[in-house]
């Protein structure tokens, strides 16, 4: 079974593997600032889902240099990918929103400039914020959608209703930007072929990329208590790797698949314990699909 994974998407475009380096831009989120809650996702930790990324207190510019150096004894490339990453990176008046982007695109090396973001905080000046940087570095957003399903939706708290995530790919790609849709496998309560039917969904939706991306649970967070008290379990690694390729085979055979898998940071990371040897994972993801392609 092929498909089409992110390090070729990348090759195709850019002539050569770019690495993409996680910065913090000091955001927060509607469901972290009393807007929608205060308590965040059931998922998410306290750094909103940047466990990877940059110190905050730092200037763009400098997070950027930091990553290069963190990069530098695997990569010997000259182009990078700058993610935004922590909490929800459209949340901010566009003033503040173009001074950080532009920050960042200004680094000759950035060939990308990517941002993580909610579908219910794409306002029109933002989306035509994005438009105009677009012309001229490539840009990406990356919605967390997580599940089409209202009930999920609900349980995690993810604040909106699934029109609002059709509007926003309708409005990205008006606006002639890339969209990646980030995808939970092992929500709480979820069925198999309720996961199949949001990853079907995100093939048809017309988004350009997918992240699928592991269920997993981290410390500190209300997901956590609830696995310990034995209300759901995670998914074993056979069963997610069986899982993946059956999603891939689904999906249209154009659309880039960004990740097929997810972990936390090690230090924070209750469940599954499997998914922090990346190895392994990588792995049995492999052998998964290759069985499929039979």
């Amino acid at each position: 079974m092929e498909y089409y994974a992110l390090n070729q998407y990348l090759q195709d475009t850019f002539g050569e593997k770019v690495y993409k380096i996680a910065l913090d831009g000091g955001f927060t989120c509607p469901n972290r600032d009393g807007t929608l809650g205060t308590r965040g996702c059931i998922f998410c930790s306290g750094a909103g889902s940047g466990d990877f990324a940059q110190c905050r207190a730092l200037s763009i510019t400098e997070q950027l240099a930091r990553g290069k150096e963190r990069l530098a004894g695997k990569y010997h490339g000259a182009k990078y990918i700058a993610y935004f990453q922590a909490f929800t990176n459209t949340y901010a008046p566009v003033e503040r929103l173009r001074a950080l982007y532009e920050e960042a695109m200004s680094d000759a090396q950035v060939a990308v400039l990517s941002i993580a973001t909610r579908p219910d905080c794409l306002s029109d000046e933002v989306t035509a914020l994005l438009k105009e940087l677009n012309r001229r570095k490539p840009v990406w957003v990356e919605l967390g959608l997580q599940t089409i399903h209202e009930k999920t939706a609900d349980y995690i708290r993810r604040g909106y209703v699934l029109a609002v995530y059709d509007e926003a790919v309708r409005k990205l790609k008006e606006a002639d930007i890339q969209v990646i849709v980030h995808v939970i496998l092992g929500l709480p309560y979820e069925t198999k072929d309720e996961m199949m039917e949001t990853v079907s969904y995100v093939g048809k939706s017309g988004a350009d990329g997918i992240k699928l991306q592991l269920l997993h649970v981290l410390e500190g967070t209300d997901l956590e208590r609830e696995y310990l008290q034995g209300k759901f379990r995670t998914l074993e690694l056979e069963e997610y790797a069986r899982l993946v390729a059956d999603c891939i085979a689904i999906l249209p055979p154009g659309m880039v698949i960004h990740r097929m898998t997810g972990d936390g940071a090690k230090a924070k990371l209750i469940a599954p314990v499997w998914s922090a040897d990346k190895k392994r994972v990588l792995g049995a993801l492999q052998k998964a699909i290759a069985q499929k392609s039979r």
